[in-house]
């Protein structure tokens, strides 16, 4: 079988550049196809070329690496095409971290929910429908992989607004089958140096994981028939207490947040609100507001802190200069292929290309999976998945209060979507309002102004005018 032409749109991503490299040399099923790297930057992109090129000759694939600035280029009979861009992405998402604590609004991440989602998705769907419509032009039966944040909301206006062409969305949180590996190994049903899961263990394993992207529930944890939460959460106590054995609490708003070092506590008090435990919780205590510091009482242990964009381009400049030293040559490319591993994509590629009939995590329509929400509703859950696309496994119904905070985020999202087509500020000041972490009506005015006073040279003109 032949193998597939894919394209990166994006190639110098931080998170999806060097493991797309590596699993594509390192898959039996792509090893033979075509990689087609595209960056708008040329440096970047003949840096991540230079890196393909060595990996292919160092791992005696028949790959063919190719690339362009220009995505047309290269667009042509693609089988599959990644979306992994972003411009500027630190310099925006901390402009819009500050502007929002400046008024009131504190956001972790800034890419996902909060104004920073917002406005994230304002200067990314744009882009996003415009490559859209070059892939409906010119590679009608790919299908289109959104790996962009905020996930949900690009999947959602790519579904409403390009649905010519075949997409869903996916994030790297639920990456299987590592993420079934890691719950089994806590739960202590697997050793920790396990590295497959065995059949006969799969079967017992009952695990329900449903909701929009990043704020996604562990609703039941059941294994041989026995419910698990309860000793998941016992766990989640002792790691609650680990963390606070430390003299940070109280410490700056926006400072590097020591790899989220309070998100048992914040993981703890959710459980206990909901009776289910939330996976990401370095996102989710961004989606709700219990953590922002309204109210007359403290925060405990503290307000979430505010996203350091300038602690994050550093860490990227270090992932950057590594990058560029095995591309020249000043790291042996042995070590990059000895050290790299999968990325959720290409797996996901490989899985449909292969027909490997693998259940992945996948950002997409939920057409009856959850019984409760409805078919329309964009979320992130467990999907077989083939050439003919994702389809949801069944669910039990989303538990009451987390149903209507679902609710809540993705009339955000659809709103958001809907204000970066129409760029229209009443419906943007409709999804800011209808956002679950903007509390004051002011507020969020004042906060849509600034941001798009200051990111008029990256949003469309049409707001503009």
């Amino acid at each position: 079988m032949q193998s597939p032409k894919i394209v990166v749109i994006g190639a110098g991503s931080h998170f999806f550049g060097r493991p797309v490299i590596w699993n594509m040399v390192n898959s039996e099923i792509l090893k033979g196809g075509t990689l087609a790297l595209v960056d708008t930057d040329p440096d970047t992109l003949n840096t991540l070329m230079d890196l393909a090129r060595k990996a292919v000759d160092a791992a005696g694939t028949p790959t063919v690496v190719t690339g362009s600035t220009d995505r047309r280029e290269v667009l042509q009979d693609a089988d599959f095409v990644v979306l992994t861009f972003s411009e500027h992405n630190t310099h925006y998402r901390c402009m819009d971290a500050e502007v929002s604590f400046k008024h009131g609004v504190r956001m972790c991440s800034a890419d996902t929910i909060g104004p920073g989602g917002i406005f994230r998705s304002l200067r990314e769907i744009p882009r996003a429908l415009e490559m859209a419509e070059d892939i409906r032009e010119l590679a009608p039966d790919a299908w289109t992989i959104n790996f962009v944040n905020p996930t949900a909301v690009l999947g959602i206006a790519l579904r409403r607004y390009a649905p010519e062409i075949r997409s869903f969305a996916i994030c790297d949180s639920h990456h299987e089958p590592y993420y079934r590996l890691k719950t089994l190994k806590k739960l202590g049903i697997l050793p920790e140096d396990a590295t497959e899961i065995p059949t006969e263990i799969e079967r017992k394993l009952d695990l329900h994981v449903m909701g929009v992207n990043h704020f996604t529930w562990i609703t039941k944890l059941n294994y041989d028939g026995k419910d698990y939460l309860p000793e998941w959460y016992q766990k989640l106590l002792q790691e609650a207490e680990e963390s606070l054995q430390s003299k940070e609490i109280g410490g700056p708003d926006i400072a590097p947040d020591s790899k989220g070092k309070f998100n048992p506590v914040y993981a703890q008090q959710l459980m206990e609100m909901f009776g289910a435990y939330p996976d990401i919780i370095s996102h989710t205590k961004e989606y709700v507001p219990f953590f922002q510091g309204c109210g007359t009482e403290d925060i405990y242990p503290e307000p979430i802190r505010v996203f350091d964009g300038h602690h994050r381009a550093q860490l990227m400049a270090e992932k950057w200069n590594e990058t560029q030293q095995f591309a020249r040559g000043e790291k042996s490319i042995g070590e990059f292929l000895s050290s790299g591993q999968p990325d959720h994509a290409t797996d996901i590629i490989e899985a449909v290309w292969g027909n490997l009939r693998k259940p992945f995590y996948i950002n997409t329509l939920n057409s009856g999976a959850v019984p409760n929400m409805a078919d329309d509703a964009f979320l992130e859950l467990r999907c077989d998945v083939d050439i003919n696309g994702p389809r949801p496994q069944p669910l039990d119904p989303m538990p009451r209060g987390l149903l209507g905070l679902q609710q809540n985020v993705l009339d955000t999202h659809e709103l958001t979507a809907e204000a970066a087509v129409s760029c229209d500020r009443h419906t943007l000041l409709r999804a800011m309002m209808t956002d679950p972490i903007i509390h004051n009506y002011e507020d969020a005015k004042n906060i849509m102004n600034e941001l798009l006073e200051r990111q008029s040279d990256i949003l469309p003109t049409e707001w503009y005018e």
